[in-house]
């Protein structure tokens, strides 16, 4: 069974149980890594695993999400839930209508969209819906990604592909806008520490024979004043012992985006947790997994460029954030409570005329999406919103504000 990026499923744990990639991406790996070697020795022999992280998924032409391999769905390294089904796009397409039908002359914004399948789906509910936005626009850096988006719109619906425009950046002039950011957080950069009783060690990256191994050094004062932060939300203080990581450049990312946002709704739609969930005891060595092939496993130093290197959300942080950007922070649910309240059931009945292989797909596809096993607990949404909004019904349900 494909692996979702946060399902309970590991295959596999140590690089040698990975399947062998192909002489050609071998070489491609070598060539990002030689990159990033080289940014350790200009450095002095050291970085912060952020910047790894977001040389290993980002550098121009040679990281994961900017370069050509197949990463999602069955052909790929992981299953996203638009992937999936298309049930979990209808979905979020009526929560765009409901938030779009409040705003005038309102736009969709996404972020990362993948293949553009999420895309596709949404514009094709909406127009069967007759509740069309006048743009959807998609944020997405990775050239291969877009023209990737681009030919799934023309497959999928070519009659609605010119309602779509790519972006190299963020909207210069705030819009009223429904922005969707679904697992897009997770591959935020994090930097990694671990806490002794001696003091706080921030968890580097240095050179070792041919690849890279994790450096420890003393926490520089930008980690220290984050995690005596974090402590003092939690009223606790961190357990010698743990290992975990923390998105430093969130808050300034949330603020950049909010600066495009007049009025409208920001979806969010990740694994993650609250706080004092994400920081337990029990979570002692992090969150952090590396996927390929349909396997998960934790060395974020096996062939760099060739797998997804990933880290839950810590959703109180993305909560504070958006409070300090001036954003509201209007519903926090699970991903089950979300599909039900946003009208999974009635996306099924309308299989209910399709033939008996196309009903049982769609009733194992919504068991994926909501049931505890699967994403319907591990995944969370969150709706940050502007201006005077009525929450869509999505958030309807039960609401989990108050374990932020």
């Amino acid at each position: 069974m494909p692996l979702a990026k946060a399902s309970k499923i590991t295959l596999a744990g140590m690089p040698h149980q990975l399947p062998t990639p192909s002489p050609e991406a071998l070489k491609h790996s070598a060539e990002l890594t030689g990159l990033i070697r080289q940014r350790i020795s200009d450095a002095g022999g050291w970085i912060r695993f952020g910047d790894y992280m977001d040389l290993a998924l980002y550098a121009p032409g040679l990281g994961y999400y900017s370069a050509g391999s197949t990463k999602f769905g069955e052909g790929g390294d992981f299953v996203t839930a638009p992937e999936l089904s298309a049930l979990f796009s209808r979905c979020i397409a009526g929560q765009c209508a409901d938030v779009l039908a409040q705003l005038d002359s309102g736009v969709i914004l996404e972020f990362g969209a993948g293949t553009g399948r999420m895309a596709a789906d949404i514009l094709l509910e909406l127009e069967a819906r007759d509740e069309l936005p006048e743009q959807y626009l998609i944020l997405e850096l990775s050239a291969d990604l877009r023209a990737r988006q681009q030919q799934t719109l023309e497959q999928r619906a070519p009659q609605l592909a010119d309602r779509v425009a790519w972006q190299d950046q963020l909207p210069q002039q705030p819009l009223p806008v429904v922005v969707l950011a679904n697992e897009v957080i997770d591959a935020l950069p994090v930097e990694r520490f671990s806490v002794h009783d001696d003091g706080l060690m921030e968890l580097g990256v240095s050179c070792s024979g041919s690849g890279f191994a994790w450096s420890p050094r003393p926490a520089g004062w930008d980690l220290t004043s984050a995690v005596d932060e974090l402590q003092a939300l939690l009223g606790q203080v961190l357990p010698a012992g743990l290992t975990s990581e923390i998105r430093l450049r969130l808050p300034a990312w949330i603020t950049e985006v909010c600066r495009s946002v007049q009025q409208g709704m920001l979806l969010f739609i990740d694994y993650g947790l609250s706080r004092r969930e994400y920081y337990a005891e029990a979570r002692s060595t992090g969150t952090l997994r590396c996927h390929y092939q349909h396997r998960a496993h934790a060395d974020p130093f096996t062939w760099p460029g060739l797998q997804d290197i990933t880290a839950w959300v810590d959703f109180s942080q993305l909560a504070d954030a958006a409070e300090r950007a001036q954003l509201t922070v209007s519903g926090y649910t699970t991903q089950a409570q979300f599909l039900i309240g946003a009208g999974l059931d009635r996306q099924l009945e309308r299989a209910a005329d399709a033939d008996l292989s196309a009903q049982v797909d769609q009733a194992g596809q919504a068991r994926r999406l909501g049931m505890p096993g699967e994403m319907g607990e591990t995944f969370k949404a969150m709706a940050l919103t502007r201006g005077p909004i009525t929450l869509p019904s999505g958030f309807g349900g039960k609401d989990l504000r108050r374990v932020l």
